[in-house]
């Protein structure tokens, strides 16, 4: 991570201003001669900004100096070699009498409108006649669906639209990268077509097996990858106040619940399937979820690896 504003302190706790370490396996630069360094960069952001106020001066086919605007008049030092610095202050901005302003027409049919009592009725048939509109829209899909696949394919796409809207809606912006770095992990799951294209044997014995087993050893890394960094990410909002953690507790649903799963399935309980999935899909969900928030965020960085290893 690189800290700009270092010089001042650091907008991260750990940064040390005027040096560069790591701090739980995360490098920290913490620099306070970044313009001194990016020489090129500094110079071409400097004179961007320059230019940019030269030309905001005055119009666009002259050149004219507005000594009323107040950030042209606070930029200028002298002037026919007069001192015209500091500029004069501000003209101080009474407050205004409480006067009740007068309507126009519209405005006024507006604040009766808004004066009167809500039609209830009319509220209640407008949300009526919405879910009849898209109720019919879902059902008329089953009249031109081609067949029973296609069915199946807009119920999954529905439902996972739906669910994910009201799951990741309203996360907090200082958990969108944690938050993606989750995702990302999760989506790891396409390592399962892997392992069912391998073949059962212990090493490949085709080309396609081959190629299964490669995407399988790839999309496990970006499993393991994204929950390491989401946890690091994590910890970096961690204060020395907050309470202990004990995350490693979560070991027990997670294992036991592939040790049940591959207990029943040598039974033949084969119906277990569906409902595995279910709980694995719960448990992504629930990540996807918990990242949302602060306080739950680090549960949900369990739930996604208890759902990953379930479903896998």
């Amino acid at each position: 991570v690189v800290d700009l504003a270092a010089e001042a302190g650091g907008n991260i706790e750990t940064t040390r201003p005027g040096e560069t370490y790591v701090y739980n396996n995360v490098t920290h630069v913490g620099y306070t001669d970044l313009p001194s360094r990016l020489a090129a960069q500094s110079s071409s952001l400097y004179a961007n900004n320059i230019s940019k106020f030269l030309l905001s001066i005055g119009s666009q086919d002259q050149y004219y100096i507005d000594y009323n605007d107040e950030v042209v008049r606070g930029s200028i030092i002298l002037r026919d070699g007069a001192l015209m610095y500091p500029p004069p202050p501000p003209p101080k901005v009474e407050a205004a009498l409480s006067k009740t302003p007068k309507l126009d027409d519209k405005a006024a049919a507006k604040a009766a409108a808004a004066a009167l009592p809500p039609n209830y009725f009319a509220q209640y048939l407008k949300d009526s006649l919405l879910y009849t509109t898209g109720i019919g829209a879902l059902l008329g899909f089953g009249i031109i669906s081609p067949n029973a696949q296609f069915a199946n394919m807009i119920t999954t796409f529905a439902l996972s639209g739906i669910v994910g809207y009201h799951t990741v809606w309203g996360v907090q912006p200082a958990l969108h990268s944690p938050l993606m770095s989750v995702t990302n992990a999760i989506s790891g799951i396409t390592a399962v077509g892997g392992l069912l294209l391998m073949g059962g044997g212990y090493y490949p014995q085709t080309i396609p097996q081959g190629l299964a087993a490669g995407a399988a050893f790839i999309s496990s890394i970006n499993i393991g990858g994204g929950f390491i960094i989401t946890q690091r990410m994590l910890n970096m909002f961690k204060r020395p106040t907050d309470p202990p953690e004990y995350n490693y507790l979560y070991l027990i649903p997670g294992a036991g619940s592939v040790a049940f799963y591959g207990w029943a399935s040598q039974q033949g309980y084969h119906d277990i399937n569906h409902l595995a999935y279910l709980a694995a899909s719960l448990c992504c969900v629930g990540a996807l979820g918990g990242l949302s928030n602060q306080k739950t965020a680090r549960l949900g960085n369990s739930l996604g690896m208890i759902g990953v290893s379930l479903g896998k």
